[in-house]
């Protein structure tokens, strides 16, 4: 589906639905914050946009002050390089022939840095650079307790170094990590001290890189569910934290990140059985309740919300009599990793009004 014609100036309200929206000041509002935390702690800022998926506001954060980008998969990366963001950094391992393929092309137009873990995919990346005559920035990635990618730390991270630094067709610049197994921990002095001991990991296997000579440039890591943790400890020289400037019910109610939300899902209220119940033309195909259930704004006395392929259901623990068919109804986002790919376009809104709609041009870019 295009944008709606003619919605620049037309009240949110009016849109057709269901449709995604971001407050622009509390989006702006989210950007200078984090900004500003990585100024303060004298850190770069490398925003993950795998759940936001829009060069647009790619451009907005680099703007701020980010130097660059991060992407969850190559595709993505393409999708960045295309709208003239140079520096991305791919935070995954990018292996297969075609895929390989897709990457050394795509280094004639920006400057990618991919993470590797594995001996085999490191030759693959350096045999297809060396025939491109190109040359691959490369982190290695650091398993500091999450237990997905990445070599261990310490001499298996100082091995795997060393071993892009004697592939010609590639350029080891750092180590990377994610703290990930750390963003749910509720108390926040165990939290910070989860954050430190997992940051310890990656920034003494930097060290350990040093002292045998490797330079290393880039510590990478922290996501928006740690950064005001990660970005405190010494020895990190970026963060990657992204989905921040949207904030969502999963960042608020279980990583305990206190950002303004600024994302929602407008819906139209379909039927109203009985008082207590409400339904909406919003289901699952609409907005995600995988990682946290989105939450209706302005109604009191909500139950539960469940979703199914088509429909939003609201209970009430009290009767409402305000909300008719017709009416409108909006919702926080639950996870706006998993909501944002579902729309074609997201509609920028400022004091209550529409200011810009922008393609959601990552949008399927899986591969």
């Amino acid at each position: 589906m295009s944008a709606q014609p003619g919605v620049i100036g037309m009240p949110k309200g009016m849109l057709d639905t269901p449709v995604l929206l971001v407050d622009l000041d509390i989006m702006e509002e989210n950007i200078a914050r984090i900004a500003r935390a990585c100024r303060e702690k004298g850190i770069n800022w490398r925003p993950h946009t795998k759940g936001q998926k829009i060069p647009a506001i790619a451009h907005k954060l680099l703007g701020a002050g980010a130097i660059g980008v991060s992407c969850a998969k190559l595709s993505e990366a393409e999708v960045m390089a295309a709208a003239g963001i140079r520096d991305i950094l791919i935070a995954n391992q990018v292996a297969g022939e075609q895929k390989i393929a897709r990457l050394v092309n795509l280094l004639r137009h920006a400057d990618i840095i991919v993470a590797v873990d594995n001996e085999e995919n490191v030759a693959a990346l350096d045999e297809a650079a060396r025939d491109k005559g190109v040359r691959l920035r490369v982190v290695v990635e650091v398993n500091t307790g999450s237990n997905r990618a990445g070599v261990e730390p310490g001499d298996a991270t100082v091995a795997m170094a060393r071993l892009v630094t004697r592939h010609g067709g590639l350029h080891f610049v750092g180590l990377m990590a994610w703290e990930g197994h750390t963003v749910e921990i509720a108390d926040q002095t165990a939290k910070e001290q989860a954050v430190a001991a997992a940051v310890k990991l990656l920034t003494a296997s930097a060290d350990a890189c040093r002292a045998v000579g490797l330079p290393v440039e880039i510590v990478s890591c922290g996501g928006t569910g740690t950064y005001r943790f990660t970005a405190a400890q010494p020895g990190i020289t970026e963060i990657q934290a992204g989905g921040g400037i949207f904030s969502d019910i999963r960042y608020r109610t279980k990583m305990m990140v206190d950002h303004p939300y600024a994302l929602t899902i407008m819906t139209t209220v379909s039927s109203r059985p009985n008082p207590y119940r409400i339904i909406c033309d919003a289901g699952k195909k609409a907005m995600s309740s995988d990682a946290a259930t989105p939450a209706p704004i302005g109604l009191h006395g909500v139950k539960s919300v469940s979703l199914s392929a088509e429909h939003g259901r609201v209970d009430l623990a009290e009767p409402n009599d305000t909300l008719h068919v017709g009416d409108r109804l909006e919702f926080v986002v639950g996870y706006s990793d998993t909501t944002v790919h579902l729309y074609d376009e997201m509609y920028g809104v400022r004091k209550g009004k529409v200011e810009i709609v922008w393609p959601i041009l990552g949008r399927g870019r899986l591969s």
